[in-house]
């Protein structure tokens, strides 16, 4: 009698602690603590280095020093984590300056700003879902797809800024009011994902550009003075506080994801 064979079981996907082929890192809740870190950690670091060298060459090094690190972020064949949070930091303390000068400088309301890059942003991500057919993070491989990735990155970042100055400054709630605030609107993806009325990709966005002005409000709340709603620790040490966090918090992120990696290879292959 014929030996019959069943069709061998197909093997599980990796996990995303094991993913490789995206340039994002992976989607967990050490990347949303990082990134609102790296938020806080931004906001106070341009108003330092606005105050402390001139806001011109300020402006002019971060801006040249994020063409840098985005630069070697697109060379790379994979992603790695310090560098691709390196250029989130970058992005965080150019376009808050960026967005400082257009306020202070040229006069532009917070709510215009506002507008103009929600419509900048809606457009983005129409083009590029025509073009790749997906905004989803876990398919961003090819330089053309990073592209669009980072300058919607840009966009959410500029977009969190304005949202969160015309939050507190301009409806003057206060940064500790406006903080909270977004903690509460950051959490309607959550539910609407658990309900399926969004899906994950438009869930991950709108929590993108949220956690900008998130971090941003709690990070002046502690840095700025009384004078400006704050309890005044000082936008450098908050800033150098808030650099260690991230780090320790990489540090833990890393260790994490090769454990699950370690749990994954050695599973017995009748598993597999």
């Amino acid at each position: 009698m014929a030996r019959s064979y069943a069709p061998a079981a197909p093997r599980p996907a990796a996990p995303d602690g094991v993913r490789a082929a995206s340039k994002v890192p992976v989607v967990d809740g050490w990347f949303w603590v990082v990134k609102v870190l790296t938020t806080g950690m931004g906001e106070t670091l341009s108003d330092f280095l606005a105050k402390t060298f001139d806001p011109v060459l300020a402006v002019g090094a971060a801006g040249l020093l994020l063409a840098v690190t985005l630069l070697v972020q697109l060379r790379t064949r994979r992603c790695v984590p310090g560098l691709y949070w390196a250029v989130v930091v970058l992005v965080s303390v150019f376009g808050t300056m960026v967005a400082d000068v257009a306020h202070v400088a040229l006069g532009v309301p917070y709510a215009l700003s506002a507008g103009a890059l929600a419509g900048a942003l809606a457009a983005l991500f129409l083009l590029w879902h025509l073009v790749e057919g997906s905004l989803a993070i876990d398919r961003v491989t090819g330089l053309r797809r990073e592209l669009f990735y980072w300058a919607a990155v840009l966009l959410t970042f500029a977009l969190g800024t304005a949202l969160g100055d015309l939050t507190a400054a301009t409806l003057d709630l206060g940064y500790l009011v406006a903080g909270v605030g977004f903690a509460v609107l950051i959490a309607v993806p959550a539910v609407a994902a658990r309900a399926r009325w969004v899906g994950p990709v438009a869930g991950f966005w709108w929590a993108y550009v949220l956690t900008r002005p998130l971090g941003a409000s709690f990070a002046d709340w502690l840095g700025v003075g009384a004078d400006r709603g704050g309890i005044g620790l000082g936008t450098g040490p908050v800033s150098l506080a808030l650099a260690v966090l991230m780090a320790v918090a990489l540090a833990l992120s890393a260790r994490s994801h090769r454990r699950v990696a370690g749990l994954i290879t050695h599973l017995p292959s009748t598993l597999l």
